[in-house]
């Protein structure tokens, strides 16, 4: 069991850029994907990128080349890293440790 604690969402016009953090605690090293969910109001929550242990990521079509996933082995970490940001792009993120643990989520809006 691992406990997860988003930040970094926020207000951002579009075109901008934000960066999501995702604390891990817990027995890090047993987790094989991490992953990053966004849930838009009205809408399913959907996935947008994950990360293997080995460092294998994939993303969701509506965000390849705009969003990077990463993780720090060291320090415990996971990030989302998001660039040209659209308005649609506003959703609350959510961290996910292998598709069954979660955060308490992050609100991202994307708006002038």
């Amino acid at each position: 069991q691992v406990q997860l604690v988003e930040s970094g969402g926020g207000l951002v016009q579009p075109g901008g850029s934000l960066r999501l953090s995702c604390a891990v605690s817990g027995n890090f090293f047993s987790i094989n994907n991490m992953g990053w969910f966004r849930q838009a109001p009205g809408k399913q929550r959907v996935l947008v990128a994950i990360i293997t242990r080995g460092g294998s990521t994939n993303y969701a079509d509506s965000v390849k080349g705009r969003f990077t996933i990463s993780r720090d082995n060291i320090m415990h970490m996971v990030y989302l890293q998001m660039n040209s940001l659209k308005p649609e792009d506003t959703a609350v993120y959510y961290c996910n440790a292998d598709f069954n643990q979660w955060g308490q989520g992050t609100l991202v809006t994307v708006s002038s």
